[in-house]
């Protein structure tokens, strides 16, 4: 009975350590993956807010400058776009489509110093303004967030623990390729 007992023992023990060990590292994965998905459901809150002070927006223009409808077409595309992007990669790349576009519309309106005037107009670019202040705080949020769990996923323990839970490493972000290039803006023809 004794010689049983012994190698159960040292069975025992090491369930019992590597619980000690694997338990805490990955509740520790699972608070950071909450924080990923929470940090990105901000960035996802501010990107919808854009959304939808878009069309006010739009109509408010489009009041004044209703031969404008390139430019209009362009931001309802680049809208859709981004409502219907799937992971950051896909919304970065749709929110600086729309970024351009609204550029675009910027554009426009130097042409119509009525609608510059506009109180309406204005307060919709004040929110505007405000939402993608917003938009660049909750992206380093999330941003920060990623790189912590990141590193998680990338030292030992946590990367034994990763690998044995299926905790992979999480998508930063990341702004489109072609936003390093500034805007071309040319004031001849009313097209940025």
């Amino acid at each position: 009975m004794k010689k049983i007992l012994g190698p159960i023992a040292v069975i025992v023990g090491i369930i019992v350590v590597l619980g000690i060990i694997l338990v805490p590292s990955y509740n520790k994965f699972v608070n950071l993956e909450e924080d990923v998905d929470q940090s990105y459901a901000q960035v996802e809150n501010q990107l919808q807010r854009r959304l939808d002070l878009i069309p006010n927006l739009v109509n408010t223009v489009k009041g004044y400058a209703s031969h404008e409808k390139e430019v209009m077409t362009e931001i309802a595309d680049a809208r859709s776009r981004l409502a219907g992007a799937k992971g950051p990669e896909e919304q970065a790349a749709a929110d600086a489509e729309l970024t351009s576009a609204l550029g675009r519309l910027l554009v426009v309106v130097e042409n119509y110093p009525e609608l510059k005037a506009d109180r309406q107009f204005t307060q919709l670019m004040d929110e505007l303004a405000g939402t993608e202040n917003r938009i660049g705080v909750a992206r380093k949020d999330y941003n920060d967030v990623v790189a912590n769990y990141n590193r998680q996923t990338k030292r030992f323990p946590g990367k034994l623990v990763a690998s044995i839970f299926g905790f992979d490493e999480k998508e930063y972000f990341k702004a489109d390729p072609a936003a390093t290039e500034a805007p071309k803006v040319d004031f001849e023809d009313g097209k940025g």
